[in-house]
């Protein structure tokens, strides 16, 4: 069973290890081209990678006068695993060393029935992949939740929305469980890192990446890095106040973003609109399902229905509102909004620009896209695998 054995020795190897990474195979020139390397200082870290394997020769270079080098690329037996847990469902996915998915389950799955529960299931849906024939082990892995995390340790900290979890030792006990390194973040953190790898936010060094599911959360990405904070919590911006003794939270405070628009706030919104008698549309799905889920409210918006519309605009107006403030104090290249209730798409995005665009100064929005992501369900499990893959790409 192939296992990543090796570390690069030093700053030079771990650059070239994320050059392959980002960029797939490269001839000895190439690379030479993208490090501050001598032609020898060069040829001895290239030598000294393979000798890990690590990396391996990848057939002839086109030629650039003279004798044609071989490409040089990542092991393609290299496999990393990337897990996304949800409030309300688990993501997970293997990779190659280039971070190409290579297969991807989902499966609904309540994160409050605890971390036992969710792990069997991670476990299960990591087995499957192995015996689907893509993998035969993992050389790591990058776990996502839903909640703040003390990174150094991979331990979630007082999370709102997962009772169990608060200390529980999430990278200690997978680490022994899969029998690779593991890393652990929040689930928006790594949302952030996946599009900037591999979706929207590719090449920018300063952006915000907001998830709205069933919570509200916001990864910080400056200078090409994730800022988490002293603590873990960065970017908790769900518990922002919106309004003065406005709705009860799970957090225990009044008033926050969270409660106001959210997957569920949405969800159950909608239902008090459609026992109210304002929606037949709404009316109609509540009947039908006994629930209604932001989904419902989407469905029903494209077919038009105003109060549906409604709920989205007044949301959308509620997160431009705090993020007209994040822009206005960051001052970010970009501005990415990504999670389960971008299925209301251009309505929620039209509010969210209007408010953002309408009280942030012009210095600071001038040139300031504001997008819906592109990667879905896959940002956070492409994001969890370049998390372990920065790891063991860095100097042992």
């Amino acid at each position: 069973m192939r296992r990543m054995t090796a570390r690069p020795a030093n700053a030079h190897q771990a650059r070239l290890l994320r050059l392959l990474r980002d960029g797939g195979p490269h001839s000895r020139a190439q690379l030479g081209d993208q490090v501050e390397l001598s032609r020898s200082k060069l040829a001895v870290e290239v030598e000294r990678l393979l000798g890990t394997g690590l990396v391996v020769a990848d057939g002839l270079a086109a030629s650039r006068g003279g004798r044609r080098s071989h490409n040089i690329r990542l092991d393609p037996r290299l496999r990393f695993l990337g897990v996304d847990i949800g409030a309300t469902s688990v993501d997970v996915a293997v990779t190659n060393a280039e971070l190409e998915v290579l297969g991807h389950l989902n499966h609904p799955m309540d994160v409050r029935e605890g971390p036992v529960a969710v792990f069997e299931q991670v476990l299960a849906m990591a087995a499957g992949l192995r015996t689907s024939g893509l993998a035969e082990g993992f050389d790591g892995a990058g776990i996502g939740v839903p909640g703040p995390v003390r990174f150094p340790e991979g331990v979630p900290v007082a999370p709102p929305i997962m009772p169990g979890w608060d200390g529980f030792p999430v990278r200690e006990a997978l680490s022994q469980e899969l029998g690779c390194p593991v890393m652990v973040d929040n689930d928006v953190n790594l949302m952030a890192l996946g599009e900037r790898h591999a979706g929207v936010a590719r090449s920018v060094g300063d952006f915000l990446c907001v998830k709205i599911g069933t919570g509200i959360g916001c990864g910080i990405v400056a200078g090409g890095e994730v800022h988490r904070g002293t603590t873990g919590s960065a970017g908790d911006i769900g518990h922002i106040r919106v309004e003065p003794d406005g709705r009860l939270c799970a957090c225990g405070n009044r008033g926050c973003l969270e409660a106001h628009f959210s997957g569920a706030a949405l969800a159950r919104d909608a239902e008090e609109a459609a026992r109210a008698g304002r929606s037949a549309e709404l009316a109609g799905r509540l009947e039908a399902a006994g629930a209604l889920t932001a989904a419902d409210v989407a469905a029903a918006a494209a077919a038009g229905d105003p109060t549906a519309l409604g709920l989205i605009r007044e949301g959308g107006n509620r997160v431009g509102q705090v993020v007209a403030g994040l822009v206005s104090f960051f001052n970010p290249g970009l501005v990415v909004i990504g999670g389960g209730v971008t299925g209301l798409g251009h309505t929620l995005l039209a509010s969210v620009r209007t408010q953002v665009y309408r009280q942030s100064l012009p210095l600071a929005t001038g040139n300031l896209p504001i997008v819906l992501g592109e990667l879905g369900h896959a940002a956070g499990v492409i994001g969890a695998a370049r998390l372990i893959s920065d790891h063991l790409f860095s100097p042992a």
